[in-house]
């Protein structure tokens, strides 16, 4: 009779730790895939704010250019200006 509750004991301890192993890996599995899905949405987010830079980078820098033209032209029509007046003046 002890040896049956000794056997049954041991048959329990090692059902507990079959039962501890799968919840420990049931749990290690399902932190990986929570972290993968966190990731992923991590990922997806930094994306997303890259490109919104990008964009506005784009933009600025159109309008960079475009002042940038402007103001060479304006620039030439000055120095002209000036370059008349200095001619006139010498005539």
């Amino acid at each position: 009779m002890v040896a049956e509750a000794e056997t049954a004991r041991e048959e329990r301890i090692a059902e507990a730790r079959r039962t501890a192993e799968e919840v420990i890996a049931d749990a290690e599995e399902d932190a990986e895939e929570l972290k993968d899905e966190r990731l992923e949405a991590a990922l997806e987010e930094i994306e997303t704010e890259r490109a919104a830079i990008v964009e506005t980078g784009e933009t600025e820098r159109e309008q960079i250019v475009e002042e940038a033209e402007a103001n060479v032209e304006e620039a030439v029509e000055i120095a002209l200006s000036r370059f008349e007046e200095a001619v006139h003046a010498q005539t």
